[in-house]
């Protein structure tokens, strides 16, 4: 799944001399909150509600509701935004993936999508990373996971998936990775009927370490 496939399209911005009233109204407005910031038509930056909320005076000030408004449509984007921040981008045809990898190394909730022409085409966010992971798990419809550890053996999972297939019975997804703590490899199989009790027995007795099987029936 690739970002320009989760990503929110036409993303809101603001200037460099935008206010932090504009920055405001508009996370408000459109229930978000970060905002890339363009200058000359390219993007320099990012801005979020946490650095607009430190750019405001705390709830101890002697200001009055006018001035404390005046301060804020006074005060510059370029004021507020972070000094040095790296700005860390990403490509549309980039995977989900690579979004969250880069999203953890630089501790960032959001990247502007930067298409081959500099030019700013979207934004993805955690909670877009946090949904595509969801619906590539395929956790939203009733089936049953099976976790169990295999081993590293070329065409294991061939003969796992065809023995299910045989069976007559529609893998939702498969996932498999290595398991440090028990020096292993872990398949974690959904399957979409939820009596899968011929499955789990053949995995027994195929010499497969079932951990788990769980039946899930979400609302």
């Amino acid at each position: 799944m690739k970002v320009k496939n989760r990503m929110s399209e036409s993303p809101k911005t603001v200037g460099l001399d935008s206010s932090v009233t504009e920055a405001f109204s508009l996370m408000k407005e459109n229930s978000i909150r970060r905002l890339p910031v363009v200058d000359k038509g390219k993007v320099v930056g990012i801005v979020t509600i946490t650095d607009l909320n430190q750019a405001t005076p705390s709830m101890a000030t002697t200001l009055s509701i006018h001035e404390l408004n005046y301060l804020l449509a006074k005060t510059k984007i370029r004021d507020v935004m972070p000094k040095r921040q790296k700005l860390v981008t990403i490509g549309p045809e980039n995977y989900v993936e690579t979004a969250a990898r880069l999203m953890r190394e630089y501790k960032v909730s959001g990247l502007p999508v930067i298409d081959d022409d500099e030019k700013l085409v979207g934004i993805i966010t955690e909670t877009d990373i946090f949904d595509a992971f969801i619906d590539i798990l395929g956790v939203t419809r009733p089936h049953t996971r099976i976790d169990f550890y295999t081993s590293d053996r070329p065409g294991t999972i061939a003969g796992i998936t065809g023995m299910i297939a045989e069976k007559g019975k529609n893998i939702v997804n498969t996932v498999v990775f290595f398991d440090k703590k028990k020096n292993k490899y872990k398949m974690v199989i959904r399957i979409e009927e939820l009596d899968c009790q011929d499955v789990v027995e053949a995995l027994k007795d195929r010499g497969h370490e079932v951990e788990s099987v769980i039946i899930t029936h979400p609302e």
